[in-house]
């Protein structure tokens, strides 16, 4: 695999301190885990000697990792911090490394990579619909019932 691909939780599980591969994140995933293990400088380590690169998605593909969230119904969950990583897939076809269960949800519609790392990672994968559970209407924007008012909920359709 030429890219493995980041997002804050492979950080916070170690993923980059543990192996000598290279890696890739995004400048707003790095500004989000600038923080860990900063007393030893860990991750200037990995950016000095090259194991840690930083790159940005292009805006098609930025594009594309909207467009996809939106359809899967994942979009509301993800951070600006999440498309990116999601777009760096795309444009690499690498590995994402990630427990995030939206990002995972959205990558795996796309026919991406995904590796959990913690955790078993996603078991379905779908779109989601938000629904009224009072008069069953099926909605799409907002988070009460455009009929009822009723708080809508959200269930995945595999």
């Amino acid at each position: 695999m030429d890219f493995r691909i980041l997002d804050a939780s492979a950080f916070y599980a170690g993923v980059p301190f543990r192996s000598s591969e290279d890696c890739y994140t995004t400048s707003l995933v790095y500004d989000e885990i600038q923080h860990i293990k900063k007393n030893q400088d860990v991750l200037g380590t990995l950016l000095e000697t090259n194991r840690l690169k930083i790159r940005e998605p292009d805006k098609q593909s930025t594009e594309a990792a909207i467009k996809a969230a939106k359809e899967t119904g994942d979009f509301p969950q993800l951070s600006r911090q999440d498309i990116s990583i999601i777009a760096l897939g795309i444009e690499t076809n690498g590995q994402i490394i990630t427990d995030d269960f939206a990002i995972s949800n959205v990558g795996k519609n796309l026919g991406l990579n995904i590796l959990p790392i913690m955790t078993k990672g996603i078991k379905d994968v779908g779109k989601w619909i938000h629904y009224c559970p009072g008069c069953k209407a099926s909605n799409q924007n907002g988070n009460k019932c455009s009929v009822c008012g009723t708080v809508l909920k959200r269930k995945l359709l595999k």
